[in-house]
């Protein structure tokens, strides 16, 4: 509501600190042999769920006839869940350990491989290059993509003797600094060439295996609770309250189809794992939110003066979702118990 000037800067160094210390403490909760797996058997959901999710988005930039640029724009801003929210719910909730939380980790990984190669695309179509340049900035961004994950799952041992010494004794000092200096400089070098930055940090957990995985959970835990609560002050900054009441009937649309879109993704995607039924409605309710990755893209779209109400309503959309993820998340099993057991009576 009130400007605060000189911090803002300040804030949003830390949001993007908080969003990388989300997803390696994240990555630290399992192997590189358990993200293979996972992406090879979540492939065709990853797929549905680019799919399904982009869908809205595309529709409805064509109905408010924004255009073919838009339409790119507004299916990636309905497509890609919230990294940050939904890591933080899932350890919130005490759900890291489901038979499901794979699954979503999967799926949500595979969200951030497709960015990998949509953000250079897009960035390249708003900039109006040519074919050419956007092919090597495509080419470049999946080179580095490919060598971390190569890294993460090749040399983990590697990786992990960077961060801590087993010969020497603990230094929590030492190990935290260690882990979040080697998770940041990665974490930079992805944004820098076109790669989401959490993709980095998550691969830089997946890499940290054994005893040092543990002990960087333990240090880094503080640091990533005050810092996730910067990045969620900061993502209430980038909302103008004036900007929602006239996006709101459009906004409510698109995050009721997201809702349900997410929802088919996470059920489709536990069912071919061979979860159980509230396993599955958990997995969708998680997908559910949306946060910094529809903000980044909405804003470059902005950026480049595309559509002057795109902005609105990405906004008016990701302050719905971002609210509805996580309650969605926490009462989906109550609810979908009652369901049950009124069918069950009837």
């Amino acid at each position: 509501m009130l400007p605060l000037g000189a911090s803002e800067e300040f804030i949003g160094v830390g949001a993007e600190i908080g969003v990388v210390l989300l997803l390696l403490t994240l990555g630290l909760e399992y192997t590189a042999g358990e993200l293979l797996s996972g992406l090879r058997k979540q492939a065709r959901a990853g797929v549905l769920d680019l799919v399904l999710n982009a869908t809205p988005g595309v529709v409805a930039a064509f109905i408010l006839g924004w255009g073919p640029t838009a339409a790119v724009v507004l299916g990636g801003v309905t497509a890609i869940s919230s990294s940050g929210i939904i890591a933080k719910v899932l350890g919130d909730l005490g759900r890291l350990g489901n038979r499901e939380t794979p699954v979503v980790l999967s799926v949500l990984v595979l969200e951030d491989l497709a960015m990998a190669v949509y953000l250079p695309i897009l960035t390249a179509l708003l900039a109006h290059h040519s074919f050419a340049r956007g092919s090597l900035t495509v080419a470049i961004a999946l080179g580095l993509l490919v060598a971390v994950l190569y890294v993460a799952l090749r040399h983990s041992d590697k990786v992990t003797r960077l961060v801590f010494n087993p010969s020497a004794d603990r230094d929590d000092e030492v190990l935290l600094l260690r882990a979040l200096g080697l998770a940041l400089l990665v974490a930079g070098l992805a944004q820098r060439m076109q790669v989401s930055s959490a993709v980095g940090a998550f691969l830089v957990g997946i890499a940290l295996s054994g005893p040092v995985a543990e002990g960087a959970q333990e240090v880094l835990r503080p640091l990533r609770d005050l810092f996730a609560a910067v990045f969620f002050v900061f993502f209430g900054m980038q909302t103008a309250p004036a900007d929602i009441p006239p996006a709101l009937l459009a906004g409510s649309l698109l995050a009721l189809a997201g809702v349900v879109t997410k929802v088919m993704t996470g059920w489709w995607a536990a069912r071919s794992a061979g979860i159980g039924t509230m396993g599955r409605f958990r997995a969708g309710a998680a997908l559910v939110a949306r946060g910094e990755f529809s903000i980044v893209i909405a804003g470059l779209a902005v950026a480049a003066g595309i559509e002057p109400k795109l902005g609105p309503l990405a906004a008016c959309y990701v302050l719905l979702m971002a609210i509805i993820g996580p309650l969605a998340a926490r009462f989906v099993e109550p609810v979908t118990r009652s369901a049950r057991g009124r069918l069950s009576r009837s």
